[in-house]
């Protein structure tokens, strides 16, 4: 097996290893709990990778720097959980349902203070410049959350405005891990850049992927409750691009669903799917996602000088395109 391999598939172990310790017990319990519930751990192995592709073997300062991605990823997810009243992830029970609402804020709160430590403990020289990245990630991933917050009593969304949602919620962040993880390498910055646009079309990519999945998904599959953006009534670009399409009675009734969380979403569920796939909004979103899957690879051969390097870069960029949860 390869050094490559090793290093971005031993993240796992790296993290199992160092838990975040501290008193009182039940608010650092819930963070170890999110943060080994699983998951595809993507973010800290594209910065492994980054790091990789430019700088040979990653040593403990950049499996710290690694964590510290992983931890601001899972205390989004804590805090997205939170806003979203969802009851489950990765399969399991989330944070607030298994403690409190309090307490999940509290570890949330904690996780972040956790990423800053993380990076700023490390010996990397640039620390003030990975700092910097770091930053200006967290705001925009804030900002990115709030505009999706508003969506619900926005009278008008344009398709513009829901994909600039979600690069900012989403797709900066798998952009930073890479863009980090190659500036610890002491890549120049123009090469540190365009990795950072083949994170930023992963990340869109992968987030199109996400909505499909929580639409069409099922809970065995994807660990999450099934049809959850549905219940949420969340207007992704399903939903934006069937109203588009729609006409007549079909139109109403997906309004009307849009306006509407029976007791027994079931029904809903279902008759939301069916019209979505009536609309074929379930084709324009995949067409989309395929748009930023080319864009991302066109960044790889520029960042990634090394075929072998390439080819990891690729696996596991295979592995996130045809994901199932």
């Amino acid at each position: 097996m390869s050094e490559n391999i090793v290093a971005s598939d031993s993240f796992e172990a790296y993290l199992i290893s160092h838990p975040f310790l501290g008193k009182p017990e039940n608010l650092y319990n819930p963070m170890n709990y999110i943060m080994q519930l699983g998951g595809k751990r993507m973010r800290p192995k594209l910065l492994l990778l980054a790091y990789q592709s430019v700088n040979g073997h990653p040593g403990k300062d950049v499996y710290q720097l690694a964590l510290s991605i992983e931890a601001f990823h899972n205390f989004s997810l804590l805090h997205d959980d939170i806003m979203d009243n969802a009851p489950i992830r990765r399969g399991k029970k989330t944070v607030h349902e298994e403690w409190n609402t309090a307490t999940a804020i509290l570890a949330g709160d904690n996780l972040l203070i956790q990423c800053y430590d993380l990076i700023l403990k490390t010996s990397l020289p640039n620390k003030p410049e990975l700092l910097n990245e770091f930053s200006i990630m967290a705001t925009q991933v804030c900002e990115g959350q709030q505009m999706d917050m508003n969506l619900p009593t926005q009278e008008h969304i344009t398709d513009e405005e829901y994909l600039q949602m979600i690069r900012l919620k989403t797709a900066v962040l798998p952009a930073c891990a890479l863009k980090m993880g190659a500036l610890a390498a002491n890549a120049s910055m123009d090469r540190a850049d365009v990795f950072y646009d083949f994170g930023l079309n992963l990340g869109m990519a992968f987030q199109l992927q996400d909505d499909f999945l929580d639409t069409f998904g099922s809970s065995e599959e994807t660990g999450k409750q099934e049809g959850g953006d549905i219940i949420e009534n969340k207007r992704t670009l399903l939903f934006l691009h069937a109203m588009r399409t729609l006409t007549g009675s079909d139109k109403e009734e997906l309004l009307h669903w849009f306006n509407e969380k029976p007791d027994n979403p079931s029904n809903k569920i279902d008759r939301v799917r069916t019209l979505f796939k009536q609309a074929q909004s379930d084709q324009f979103l995949m067409n989309l996602k395929a748009d930023f899957e080319m864009h991302a690879l066109a960044n790889i051969d520029i960042a990634c000088e090394n075929s072998s390097n390439k080819a990891h870069v690729l696996a596991l960029f295979d592995l996130l395109k045809t994901r199932k949860a």
